[in-house]
């Protein structure tokens, strides 16, 4: 089993703090209510949802080509504003991918906004051959549609 793994920064003008609660912390409730086609909902196996151990079910919406995934938490830190997770079985991984590993942290900028970083590594199955360019580049655009509509709702919601 070999690995693939891409790094992406995504800068905003959102407070790292706010932005580190919607994409991380609230997630679960807040992605289905501003992108039901993506996200139908999130329900939580084992755990309180956010520790490390949690297991959830995420259930995409009709947008999507895929059912559901299961979600497992590695770490949380929210004094760091780092986030790790896994997902560790579900059509989305294409029998092609053990598990997909995603390492996130919001990092404040100087001018008050933030940087998401988010390293992602792909554990393949043999020799990795189902997993293309295309596939990840898919991922990557899905991933970034995703925090920029949270974006664009922290801007709308500035009390949130």
């Amino acid at each position: 089993m070999g690995a693939i793994t891409y790094d992406m920064e995504i800068p905003s003008s959102i407070p790292a703090s706010k932005m580190f609660k919607a994409i991380v912390l609230d997630a679960d409730t807040l992605i289905p209510k501003i992108m039901p086609h993506a996200i139908k909902n999130v329900e939580v196996l084992e755990g309180d949802g956010t520790c490390a151990g949690t297991v959830k079910i995420i259930h995409f919406g009709e947008g999507s080509k895929f059912k559901s995934v299961k979600h497992r938490v590695d770490a949380l830190d929210a004094e760091n504003m780092t986030h790790s997770y896994s997902i560790i079985e579900g059509d989305a991984l294409m029998g092609v991918v053990e598990s997909i590993t995603y390492h996130i942290k919001i990092v404040p900028t100087e001018d008050g906004g933030c940087i998401c970083k988010n390293r992602s590594i792909y554990n393949v199955k043999g020799d990795g051959h189902g997993v293309t360019e295309d596939k990840i580049k898919e991922g990557k655009e899905k991933a970034m549609a995703m925090f920029k509509a949270i974006e664009a709702h922290l801007h709308a919601n500035p009390d949130y």
